[in-house]
């Protein structure tokens, strides 16, 4: 089906992003399983007698109905689809941050099934580890793990996969006591064959590789190691365009902000505008 022309009915999919319009509509940025990223114009849904007035927020599972023909269909329908997590601190941020990497890397109308299906399983536990605020290392360790797990899910879906269980050289399985100098364009390399200790390469150990291949991130030395793996891969694609969310994550982590949730205010501030495929006016 060519999604950008097509009649979508009750379509399974979040809000990414959505920004106002005009007098009364908005612009939005929705993930879908069928059909990927797509942008859609939801007129007069800031009105508040419209029937998608307060619907189309993000982190709500919702189904959602779009027509039109054009980089931009109009937003027909959309209702909630099952529970709403409930996202605050710095699972809210780290919500905010994953949504900016879909931003960022997905181009429009190009189809992740498979990453649809982990976005919506990483929501849900985020909403969970927004509960955990009488344990507060417990619910940092959960977040770094599974914001750690989906930047690696999401960098196999765009064809920059990590190599996590056999180094660059010889293909040989990776030992977890051994030390690695990770090439961010060939793979881990045993330290001493070849590669020294130098400040400025990314060394990681064996284990913490094969943590991350596991899906078994459940210490602090291999989740710093791998966040350090990770946000050099993710940097390679987003070029020097900074994340928006990066700045408010640490906002919130020093505890600078408001004590009342301020999600529907930091949404506003973050610019999560695709540069590979701007907004277009659609000049209605």
């Amino acid at each position: 089906m060519n999604a950008n022309r097509a009649r979508v009915l009750l379509q399974s999919g979040y809000v990414l992003h959505r920004r106002a319009y005009r007098d009364s509509s908005l612009l939005v940025e929705l993930f879908t399983p069928q059909f990927g990223r797509v942008g859609v114009i939801a007129r007069g849904a800031r009105q508040p007698k419209s029937r998608l007035h307060g619907v189309l927020q993000p982190f709500r599972p919702l189904l959602l109905s779009w027509s039109g023909s054009g980089e931009l269909p109009g937003l027909t329908g959309g209702e909630p689809d099952g529970a709403v997590p409930w996202l605050t601190g710095q699972a809210l941020m780290g919500g905010f941050y994953v949504n900016e990497l879909l931003m960022r890397l997905l181009h429009r109308f190009d189809p992740h099934p498979d990453l649809y299906a982990i976005y919506h399983r990483t929501v849900h536990i985020l909403g969970e580890i927004g509960q955990m605020s009488e344990n507060a290392a417990a619910s940092s360790l959960k977040l770094e793990r599974n914001l750690r797990l989906f930047e690696k899910h999401l960098l196999e879906e765009i064809g920059y996969g990590l190599v996590l269980e056999h180094d660059a050289d010889e293909g040989r399985p990776i030992e977890a006591q051994q030390m690695y100098v990770y090439h961010p364009m060939q793979g881990p390399v045993r330290l001493g064959d070849g590669a020294e200790m130098m400040p400025n390469r990314l060394t990681i150990h064996g284990r913490s590789l094969l943590d991350l291949a596991h899906g078994s991130l459940e210490d602090g030395e291999s989740l710093r190691e791998v966040k350090r793996l990770t946000r050099a891969a993710l940097a390679a694609q987003l070029g020097e365009r900074p994340l928006a969310s990066r700045r408010l994550f640490r906002i919130e982590k020093q505890g600078s902000g408001q004590k009342k949730d301020r999600g529907a205010e930091i949404e506003q501030e973050v610019d999560l505008i695709n540069p590979r495929s701007s907004i277009p006016d659609p000049g209605l």
